[in-house]
């Protein structure tokens, strides 16, 4: 039996905890080299010493005190700061699971790349505000970069071992949110309280508000763009409340593979680990005539304009969907600080788009210097409220 080495970035988050308790149900096949929080230092303390890592990185600094004194008389290391990220991320694990909500992720992604190992990405905005640039990345090192998306995943395995010049249709589905079936004037006086209560998924508020906006899944698509060379034009959203079909390829025989699973991180967070081989998951067996029925309908974008702003920067490219991503950022926070109503929320990141058009970024600097101008011009409207 071989052990593999682990780093976890975001491990006190839902998808670093489905990743661990997969790791903690075979512990003598893995070793932990680093586990990260932003600022949860008593769950990170006690996570490092339960898999024995050899370092935690507490991203706020002034968290640093509290994660020391928690793991005193350890051997764990403990440290904290952006930069400690970066190298955390750069110790050349054999596989670094990148789950770090927003452009926080980005550099340590990036390092984590750069080592030329495998990295497992559940941090979509990394991929969609750089992906040229982290594209580039990967080619340069050699390394592997499975996705950890559901949809992603999907496609990935429905693409396992077939051309992707033989493509039709990549389509990507969309639980719709909890307000899939609410009218305009009820997403005006939607509250974040109900945007958070996803009805498939256990997820944190950040990505929950964005499936309610269907921002998540615009984010996807520009992720797929990335990670599938299929082209813009054959990529496509279908809602499916079930969220059971989690992605499909057609191909141009008529064919049409789909990936089905329970609605469960740990099922694309085990293929990862194990690719590309399989491994035994915890999850219940799915069971479609319990199931009963699945359905399928077109996205609304009067409703939800998001996934039409993603597919639009998209096409514009460069630096335009760093920009979205970014305004998505402080929009979303605004609305959980009851700051600015649901619906403002693709309103401000279509406001920031049409003032704000810098080049395209060419390394990583470039992309964190037009995030953090994107916010500034998303911060500016809020001002204005």
């Amino acid at each position: 039996m071989t052990i593999r080495s682990i780093s976890i970035l975001g491990a006190t988050g839902s998808v670093g905890a489905s990743t661990l308790d997969l790791i903690r149900r075979e512990p003598e096949q893995w070793r932990v080299v680093a586990l990260t929080a932003h600022s949860q230092a008593a769950d990170l303390a006690r996570l490092a010493r339960e898999f024995s890592a050899e370092i935690a990185v507490i991203a706020d600094e002034s968290h640093l005190p509290e994660l020391r004194a928690a793991l005193a008389g350890s051997t764990v290391e403990a440290v904290g700061g952006p930069a400690a990220l970066v190298e955390a991320a750069a110790r050349g694990a054999d596989i670094t699971l990148a789950a770090i909500v927003g452009c926080a992720g980005l550099a340590p992604t990036m390092a984590a790349i750069e080592q030329g190992r495998t990295v497992a990405l559940a941090n979509k905005e990394a991929l969609v505000s750089a992906g040229e640039v982290m594209t580039a990345a990967v080619a340069r090192s050699g390394a592997t970069l499975l996705p950890v998306d559901s949809e992603h995943n999907a496609i990935f395995q429905c693409l396992h071992g077939n051309d992707p010049a033989d493509v039709r249709w990549i389509t990507l589905t969309a639980s719709g949110g909890p307000f899939r079936d609410w009218s305009i004037e009820q997403l005006v006086a939607a509250t974040p309280a109900q945007a958070v209560k996803h009805p498939n998924w256990d997820m944190g508020a950040k990505i929950s508000v964005d499936s309610a906006t269907m921002m998540n899944k615009g984010l996807e698509l520009i992720e797929a763009f990335h990670l599938f060379p299929v082209g813009l034009e054959r990529l496509r959203i279908i809602v499916h409340p079930q969220s059971v079909v989690h992605s499909m390829v057609e191909y141009r025989d008529g064919s049409t593979l789909a990936q089905l699973g329970p609605s469960d991180m740990r099922v694309p967070i085990a293929s990862t680990l194990a690719w590309p081989r399989r491994m035994t998951t915890p999850c219940a067996p799915l069971d479609l005539a319990e199931i009963g029925e699945l359905t399928f309908r077109a996205p609304d974008e009067i409703r939800f304009p998001a996934t039409r702003l993603a597919r639009q920067a998209a096409q514009a490219g460069g630096a335009m969907p760093a920009v979205l991503n970014a305004a998505n950022e402080v929009a979303v926070a605004a609305f959980l600080a009851g700051r600015v109503g649901f619906t403002r929320i693709a309103a401000m990141a279509e406001e920031v788009l049409g003032r704000y058009a810098p080049s395209a970024p060419t390394a990583l600097g470039d992309v964190l210097a037009i995030d953090g101008e994107a916010r500034a011009r998303a911060q500016e409207l809020l001002e204005l409220v």
